[in-house]
């Protein structure tokens, strides 16, 4: 709900710090509102969030993208993250399960995502589920400064 904003960007806060990049993070609770319950339009994104009881102990956040070869639509998953205390007690996989399922019942065409190489316990993780690590391909990326910088070209 937008009132769980600020408990997402706890999450995400929390998995920068795992993932040495907190830095980085720039979001805020308004902005995660804004993205995933605009007043108008389709959100940006989607999360699922996992509960023991009341407490929150986990979630995933996922987009649509589309698959040229495929000529159909995929999900997504941008982010992943079970704190610490509740990891090794299937809530990733719940949380993935959740996922599979929604983009099975969509019609989507594969669902992907990315791992850091040296995060082991995940790469092994997803490779229990049946996952492929596609190691011949690269993210290329192009931050705010970069699009800046580049769309002024002409």
């Amino acid at each position: 709900t937008p009132a769980e904003a600020p408990l997402v960007l706890q999450f995400i806060q929390e998995l920068a710090a795992y993932e040495k990049m907190s830095e980085d993070v720039v979001a805020t609770a308004e902005t995660l509102q804004e993205q995933l319950f605009p007043d108008e339009g389709r959100p940006s994104a989607h999360c699922v969030l996992a509960y023991v009881d009341d407490i929150p102990v986990g979630f995933a956040l996922y987009f649509y993208n589309f698959s040229t070869f495929l000529a159909r639509r995929g999900l997504y998953l941008e982010d992943l993250f079970v704190r610490p205390a509740y990891r090794g007690k299937g809530f990733g996989k719940t949380l993935l399960l959740h996922l599979a399922k929604i983009a099975h019942t969509e019609g989507c065409g594969r669902m992907e995502w990315c791992v850091l190489d040296w995060n082991q316990p995940a790469i092994d993780f997803y490779q229990s589920i049946g996952a492929s690590l596609m190691t011949e391909w690269t993210t290329c990326r192009l931050d705010q400064s970069a699009l800046a910088k580049l769309a002024r070209l002409e």
